[in-house]
């Protein structure tokens, strides 16, 4: 009897012990969470990475202290969050270079390597020319790309940079030799959108936002965005499958991911804490009010959409010869 009730006490000690440890676990987050942002304090991704980070605060009860990880071209950030220990407490914001680093021969930092939550922001990249030019849309540019191979030239960022991959990679997705439009690097989009002003260059592929003051003050004109989706922030632009009849959306984006293996339920909260904070009003004014668009895919929707991009990427890459 007397071993009985020695059995039956250590069972209620081991159950009351289970409980305890779900009940804390349940409990996350117990105290602060550092979100990682593997871009400088100032940019754009930091201060998008601090307003969710505000509103996750006020949703979970703790703080939520964004830290800059800089370095590699964003690898050094990207790796401190998968690298990170899966309990939550360590977040971050990923973007879309993640999907670029296998390519170039490093691995460790790729889709695969995070739990996605959510995306909060991506804004297409457009094809701006000059207002003057013969063509006023994309079958026309790419007609003059076909009839003269190496004379429409084309900028927006160093060469292998993302403004670099999304037109040669939509070249080589119509069969095109991405080299019937040389690249002329740039250390940046204003650069070059004044090198298209002056008549130096053909191409400028950025941000519509980044050519808005051109398109208003009447000297370039926007033809389409590299975008599946038509944008709620450009509403009146063509998007790839309507400009061209393709899919091609290598945007760039901001979403909040961690390491592989993030406990399901803490994935829960964060899940439900990003969707609503991609409708809390003071989010989105804050977002429109810096030229940011709110377009938000749960983490599943996520994960596709970025899978797809590392294998077009990927491929573009291949062909420029800037993948290992």
């Amino acid at each position: 009897m007397r071993r009985l009730k020695t059995v039956a006490l250590a069972a209620s000690f081991a159950f009351a012990a289970i409980g305890m440890s779900t009940a804390a676990h349940a409990e996350w987050p117990e105290r602060a969470v550092t979100v990682i942002v593997p871009w400088s304090a100032g940019g754009g991704t930091d201060a998008t990475a601090r307003a969710v980070a505000q509103q996750l605060e006020k949703r979970l009860g703790q703080p939520f202290n964004v830290v800059n990880r800089t370095g590699g071209g964003g690898l050094i950030g990207h790796l401190a969050i998968t690298n990170a220990k899966p309990d939550g407490y360590t977040l971050g914001v990923i973007t879309i270079e993640s999907t670029m680093y296998a390519a170039q021969g490093t691995r460790g930092a790729g889709p695969d390597d995070f739990t996605m939550i959510g995306r909060f922001n991506a804004d297409p990249i457009g094809y701006n020319v000059k207002a003057d030019a013969s063509y006023d849309d994309m079958k026309g540019l790419i007609a003059a790309v076909k009839k003269n191979p190496g004379k429409i030239k084309a900028s927006g960022a160093n060469r292998g940079g993302l403004s670099h991959l999304a037109w040669a990679g939509l070249l080589n997705k119509l069969g095109i030799d991405p080299n019937a439009s040389p690249w002329v690097a740039s250390d940046g989009s204003a650069p070059a959108l004044q090198e298209l002003a002056a008549g130096a260059i053909d191409v400028v592929s950025t941000s519509p936002a980044e050519a808005r003051t051109l398109v208003e003050a009447g000297k370039a004109k926007t033809l389409a965005i590299a975008a599946n989706e038509q944008s709620d922030a450009y509403p009146d632009l063509p998007t790839m499958p309507e400009a061209l009849g393709i899919k091609w959306a290598p945007m760039p984006f901001r979403a909040l991911a961690g390491p592989a293996g993030l406990p399901d339920d803490v994935v829960k909260k964060l899940s439900n804490a990003l969707a609503a904070t991609v409708k809390d009003p003071d989010f989105v004014k804050f977002m429109k009010s810096r030229g940011f668009s709110v377009a938000y895919q749960n983490g599943e929707e996520f994960k596709k959409t970025v899978k797809q991009d590392e294998e077009d990427l990927s491929k573009t890459m291949a062909v420029l010869g800037l993948a290992k």
